[in-house]
Protein backbone atom coordinates (compact mmCIF):
# COMPACT_ATOMS: atom_id res chain seq x y z
CA UNK A 1 0.00 0.00 0.00
CA UNK A 2 2.90 2.32 0.83
CA UNK A 3 4.25 1.83 -2.72
CA UNK A 4 0.88 2.58 -4.34
CA UNK A 5 0.22 5.91 -2.57
CA UNK A 6 3.35 7.74 -3.88
CA UNK A 7 2.52 6.55 -7.41
CA UNK A 8 -1.03 7.91 -7.13
CA UNK A 9 0.26 11.25 -5.86
CA UNK A 10 2.71 11.48 -8.77
CA UNK A 11 0.02 10.57 -11.32
CA UNK A 12 -2.38 13.11 -9.87
CA UNK A 13 0.22 15.86 -10.04
CA UNK A 14 1.02 15.05 -13.69
CA UNK A 15 -2.63 15.16 -14.69
CA UNK A 16 -3.35 18.33 -12.73
CA UNK A 17 -0.55 20.28 -14.45
CA UNK A 18 -1.96 19.45 -17.87
CA UNK A 19 1.02 17.29 -18.82
CA UNK A 20 -1.30 14.46 -19.78
CA UNK A 21 -4.82 14.17 -21.14
CA UNK A 22 -4.78 16.25 -24.37
CA UNK A 23 -7.13 18.79 -22.82
CA UNK A 24 -8.82 21.56 -24.79
CA UNK A 25 -6.56 24.59 -25.10
CA UNK A 26 -7.67 28.24 -25.03
CA UNK A 27 -5.62 29.81 -27.81
CA UNK A 28 -6.43 33.36 -26.69
CA UNK A 29 -4.20 32.98 -23.63
CA UNK A 30 -0.40 33.09 -23.60
CA UNK A 31 1.12 29.61 -23.72
CA UNK A 32 4.18 27.57 -24.62
CA UNK A 33 3.87 26.30 -28.20
CA UNK A 34 6.14 23.99 -30.20
CA UNK A 35 5.49 24.52 -33.92
CA UNK A 36 6.42 21.72 -36.33
CA UNK A 37 5.49 23.29 -39.71
CA UNK A 38 7.26 26.24 -41.27
CA UNK A 39 4.11 27.77 -42.78
CA UNK A 40 2.48 27.78 -39.34
CA UNK A 41 5.57 29.43 -37.85
CA UNK A 42 5.44 32.30 -40.34
CA UNK A 43 1.70 32.75 -39.94
CA UNK A 44 1.78 32.66 -36.13
CA UNK A 45 4.36 35.46 -36.19
CA UNK A 46 2.33 37.37 -38.80
CA UNK A 47 -0.68 37.22 -36.47
CA UNK A 48 1.33 38.69 -33.60
CA UNK A 49 1.51 35.47 -31.58
CA UNK A 50 5.16 34.62 -32.17
CA UNK A 51 5.92 35.26 -28.50
CA UNK A 52 4.05 32.03 -27.70
CA UNK A 53 6.52 29.88 -29.66
CA UNK A 54 9.25 28.21 -27.61
CA UNK A 55 10.60 25.81 -30.26
CA UNK A 56 10.23 25.08 -33.97
CA UNK A 57 11.39 22.56 -36.57
CA UNK A 58 14.64 23.18 -38.48
CA UNK A 59 12.84 24.34 -41.63
CA UNK A 60 11.13 27.20 -39.78
CA UNK A 61 13.57 29.94 -40.73
CA UNK A 62 11.19 32.86 -41.30
CA UNK A 63 10.96 35.40 -39.82
CA UNK A 64 14.44 35.98 -38.39
CA UNK A 65 12.96 35.76 -34.88
CA UNK A 66 12.18 32.09 -35.58
CA UNK A 67 15.91 31.41 -36.00
CA UNK A 68 16.45 32.39 -32.36
CA UNK A 69 14.15 29.64 -31.08
CA UNK A 70 15.24 26.16 -30.08
CA UNK A 71 14.79 23.46 -32.72
CA UNK A 72 13.41 19.94 -32.39
CA UNK A 73 14.64 18.42 -35.65
CA UNK A 74 13.69 18.58 -39.31
CA UNK A 75 9.91 18.46 -39.77
CA UNK A 76 10.06 15.03 -41.44
CA UNK A 77 12.67 13.67 -39.04
CA UNK A 78 11.59 15.08 -35.69
CA UNK A 79 13.03 14.30 -32.28
CA UNK A 80 10.11 13.39 -29.97
CA UNK A 81 12.30 13.59 -26.86
CA UNK A 82 13.27 17.14 -27.81
CA UNK A 83 9.62 18.13 -28.24
CA UNK A 84 8.65 16.60 -24.89
CA UNK A 85 11.60 18.28 -23.14
CA UNK A 86 10.24 21.73 -24.07
CA UNK A 87 7.27 21.02 -21.77
CA UNK A 88 4.85 22.75 -24.19
CA UNK A 89 1.22 23.59 -23.48
CA UNK A 90 0.55 22.82 -27.14
CA UNK A 91 2.22 21.25 -30.18
CA UNK A 92 0.93 22.40 -33.58
CA UNK A 93 1.53 20.93 -37.03
CA UNK A 94 0.01 20.74 -40.54
CA UNK A 95 -0.02 16.97 -41.07
CA UNK A 96 3.32 17.16 -42.89
CA UNK A 97 5.57 15.78 -40.17
CA UNK A 98 7.55 12.59 -39.62
CA UNK A 99 8.62 9.98 -38.85
CA UNK A 100 5.32 8.15 -38.45
CA UNK A 101 6.18 7.29 -34.87
CA UNK A 102 6.52 10.88 -33.65
CA UNK A 103 2.81 11.65 -33.14
CA UNK A 104 2.07 8.42 -31.22
CA UNK A 105 5.11 9.06 -29.02
CA UNK A 106 4.27 12.63 -28.06
CA UNK A 107 0.59 11.74 -27.71
CA UNK A 108 1.49 8.92 -25.33
CA UNK A 109 3.57 11.42 -23.36
CA UNK A 110 0.37 13.41 -22.84
CA UNK A 111 1.18 16.50 -24.88
CA UNK A 112 -1.68 18.56 -26.26
CA UNK A 113 -1.53 18.43 -30.06
CA UNK A 114 -3.49 20.39 -32.64
CA UNK A 115 -3.38 19.95 -36.41
CA UNK A 116 -4.14 22.83 -38.76
CA UNK A 117 -4.76 22.86 -42.51
CA UNK A 118 -2.12 23.17 -45.21
CA UNK A 119 -1.15 26.06 -47.49
CA UNK A 120 -0.65 24.36 -50.84
CA UNK A 121 -2.88 26.82 -52.70
CA UNK A 122 -3.67 30.50 -52.31
CA UNK A 123 -7.19 29.69 -51.10
CA UNK A 124 -6.00 27.10 -48.57
CA UNK A 125 -3.45 29.61 -47.22
CA UNK A 126 -6.26 32.13 -46.65
CA UNK A 127 -8.35 29.48 -44.92
CA UNK A 128 -5.38 28.55 -42.73
CA UNK A 129 -4.86 32.18 -41.72
CA UNK A 130 -8.56 32.43 -40.81
CA UNK A 131 -8.36 29.17 -38.84
CA UNK A 132 -5.33 30.39 -36.89
CA UNK A 133 -6.93 33.79 -36.35
CA UNK A 134 -10.02 32.18 -34.83
CA UNK A 135 -7.96 29.87 -32.62
CA UNK A 136 -5.79 32.67 -31.25
CA UNK A 137 -8.67 35.12 -30.97
CA UNK A 138 -7.18 37.55 -33.51
CA UNK A 139 -9.62 37.22 -36.41
CA UNK A 140 -9.38 40.91 -37.33
CA UNK A 141 -5.61 40.64 -37.57
CA UNK A 142 -5.99 37.55 -39.77
CA UNK A 143 -8.34 39.45 -42.08
CA UNK A 144 -5.76 42.24 -42.33
CA UNK A 145 -2.96 39.79 -43.17
CA UNK A 146 -5.15 38.17 -45.83
CA UNK A 147 -5.97 41.58 -47.33
CA UNK A 148 -2.25 42.43 -47.54
CA UNK A 149 -1.58 39.00 -49.07
CA UNK A 150 -4.19 39.59 -51.78
CA UNK A 151 -2.73 43.02 -52.54
CA UNK A 152 0.75 41.50 -52.88
CA UNK A 153 -0.51 38.82 -55.29
CA UNK A 154 -2.23 41.50 -57.35
CA UNK A 155 1.05 43.45 -57.57
CA UNK A 156 2.80 40.28 -58.73
CA UNK A 157 0.19 39.76 -61.46
CA UNK A 158 0.59 43.37 -62.60
CA UNK A 159 4.40 43.01 -62.62
CA UNK A 160 4.17 39.95 -64.85
CA UNK A 161 1.60 41.55 -67.15
CA UNK A 162 3.82 44.59 -67.65
CA UNK A 163 6.56 42.41 -69.15
CA UNK A 164 4.32 41.36 -72.07
CA UNK A 165 6.15 38.04 -72.38
CA UNK A 166 5.79 36.09 -75.61
CA UNK A 167 7.75 32.92 -74.79
CA UNK A 168 7.52 30.71 -71.71
CA UNK A 169 10.80 29.46 -70.27
CA UNK A 170 10.98 25.91 -68.86
CA UNK A 171 11.92 25.88 -65.19
CA UNK A 172 12.91 23.07 -62.81
CA UNK A 173 13.32 23.18 -59.03
CA UNK A 174 16.07 21.06 -57.48
CA UNK A 175 16.07 20.68 -53.71
CA UNK A 176 18.40 18.98 -51.24
CA UNK A 177 16.34 16.89 -48.82
CA UNK A 178 17.72 16.67 -45.31
CA UNK A 179 15.59 13.63 -44.58
CA UNK A 180 17.14 11.45 -47.31
CA UNK A 181 20.39 13.40 -47.60
CA UNK A 182 20.26 13.76 -51.38
CA UNK A 183 19.14 16.02 -54.20
CA UNK A 184 15.75 15.56 -55.82
CA UNK A 185 13.54 17.36 -58.34
CA UNK A 186 10.82 19.18 -56.44
CA UNK A 187 8.90 20.46 -59.47
CA UNK A 188 6.83 18.55 -62.02
CA UNK A 189 4.21 17.32 -59.56
CA UNK A 190 1.82 20.28 -59.73
CA UNK A 191 2.80 21.31 -56.23
CA UNK A 192 3.33 24.78 -54.81
CA UNK A 193 6.60 25.21 -56.71
CA UNK A 194 4.90 24.52 -60.05
CA UNK A 195 2.10 26.95 -59.21
CA UNK A 196 4.59 29.67 -58.36
CA UNK A 197 6.59 29.00 -61.54
CA UNK A 198 3.40 29.54 -63.55
CA UNK A 199 2.50 32.67 -61.57
CA UNK A 200 5.97 33.97 -62.49
CA UNK A 201 5.21 33.48 -66.20
CA UNK A 202 7.14 30.25 -66.83
CA UNK A 203 6.37 26.57 -67.43
CA UNK A 204 7.43 23.75 -65.09
CA UNK A 205 9.81 21.41 -66.94
CA UNK A 206 8.45 17.87 -67.30
CA UNK A 207 10.47 15.43 -65.22
CA UNK A 208 9.95 11.68 -65.46
CA UNK A 209 12.28 10.00 -63.04
CA UNK A 210 9.99 7.08 -62.22
CA UNK A 211 11.76 3.95 -61.09
CA UNK A 212 14.93 5.84 -60.15
CA UNK A 213 15.93 5.51 -56.49
CA UNK A 214 17.98 8.67 -56.76
CA UNK A 215 17.67 11.72 -58.98
CA UNK A 216 17.86 10.56 -62.60
CA UNK A 217 20.51 12.37 -64.65
CA UNK A 218 18.83 11.10 -67.82
CA UNK A 219 15.42 12.44 -66.79
CA UNK A 220 16.92 15.83 -65.89
CA UNK A 221 18.65 16.00 -69.28
CA UNK A 222 15.45 15.02 -71.11
CA UNK A 223 13.46 17.66 -69.19
CA UNK A 224 16.09 20.16 -70.38
CA UNK A 225 15.01 23.20 -68.35
CA UNK A 226 16.06 26.66 -69.47
CA UNK A 227 16.48 27.69 -65.84
CA UNK A 228 17.00 25.68 -62.67
CA UNK A 229 15.93 27.00 -59.29
CA UNK A 230 18.21 25.55 -56.60
CA UNK A 231 16.81 25.84 -53.10
CA UNK A 232 19.13 27.57 -50.69
CA UNK A 233 20.69 24.72 -48.70
CA UNK A 234 21.35 22.58 -51.76
CA UNK A 235 22.95 25.45 -53.65
CA UNK A 236 25.06 26.61 -50.71
CA UNK A 237 26.15 23.03 -50.03
CA UNK A 238 28.00 23.03 -53.37
CA UNK A 239 29.54 26.42 -52.71
CA UNK A 240 29.50 27.73 -56.29
CA UNK A 241 27.27 27.64 -59.34
CA UNK A 242 29.95 25.84 -61.36
CA UNK A 243 30.19 23.06 -58.78
CA UNK A 244 26.39 22.75 -58.66
CA UNK A 245 26.30 22.38 -62.45
CA UNK A 246 29.12 19.83 -62.57
CA UNK A 247 28.08 17.79 -59.51
CA UNK A 248 24.28 17.53 -59.48
CA UNK A 249 23.14 14.67 -61.79
CA UNK A 250 22.19 15.75 -65.30
CA UNK A 251 22.39 19.51 -64.73
CA UNK A 252 25.44 20.01 -66.99
CA UNK A 253 23.50 18.50 -69.92
CA UNK A 254 20.63 21.00 -69.73
CA UNK A 255 20.25 24.43 -71.32
CA UNK A 256 20.24 25.81 -67.77
CA UNK A 257 23.61 24.21 -67.07
CA UNK A 258 25.17 25.15 -70.40
CA UNK A 259 24.02 28.77 -70.10
CA UNK A 260 24.67 28.98 -66.35
CA UNK A 261 21.06 29.84 -65.58
CA UNK A 262 20.97 28.48 -62.03
CA UNK A 263 19.21 30.74 -59.53
CA UNK A 264 19.25 30.34 -55.75
CA UNK A 265 15.95 30.65 -53.92
CA UNK A 266 14.95 30.21 -50.29
CA UNK A 267 13.18 26.90 -49.77
CA UNK A 268 10.45 28.27 -47.50
CA UNK A 269 9.55 30.90 -50.10
CA UNK A 270 8.54 28.34 -52.71
CA UNK A 271 6.99 25.39 -50.84
CA UNK A 272 3.87 27.02 -49.38
CA UNK A 273 1.65 30.04 -49.92
CA UNK A 274 1.46 32.68 -47.24
CA UNK A 275 1.59 36.38 -46.34
CA UNK A 276 4.69 37.06 -48.49
CA UNK A 277 3.73 35.04 -51.58
CA UNK A 278 3.16 38.13 -53.72
CA UNK A 279 6.62 39.49 -52.90
CA UNK A 280 8.16 36.04 -53.46
CA UNK A 281 6.53 35.73 -56.90
CA UNK A 282 7.87 39.17 -57.85
CA UNK A 283 11.30 38.00 -56.70
CA UNK A 284 10.92 34.95 -58.95
CA UNK A 285 9.84 37.11 -61.87
CA UNK A 286 12.96 39.23 -61.48
CA UNK A 287 15.20 36.15 -61.31
CA UNK A 288 13.63 34.19 -64.14
CA UNK A 289 13.21 37.04 -66.62
CA UNK A 290 16.46 38.91 -66.03
CA UNK A 291 17.25 39.33 -69.78
CA UNK A 292 13.77 40.77 -70.33
CA UNK A 293 13.82 43.30 -67.53
CA UNK A 294 15.81 46.47 -68.10
CA UNK A 295 18.57 46.87 -65.48
CA UNK A 296 17.88 49.37 -62.72
CA UNK A 297 20.23 52.28 -62.25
Amino acid sequence: MKKIIPFLILAASLFSCGRFGNKEIDGTKDMRIVCLSKQLTEMVFALGKGHDLVAVDLSSTYPDSAKLLKTVGYHRALNPEGIIAMNPDLVIHSNDIGPETVLPQITKAGLNIKAFGGANTIDSAKLLLKELGQFFGVSKKADSVISDMEAGLARAADTLKSLQLKDSLKVMIIHFGLRNNNYFVMSGRNGVGDKMIRLAGCTPASYDGKGAREMSAEAVALANPDIIIATDFGFDRMGTMDKFISSVPGVALTNAGKNKRIVRFEEHDIVYFGPRSGANIIKLINLLHTPTIAPTK
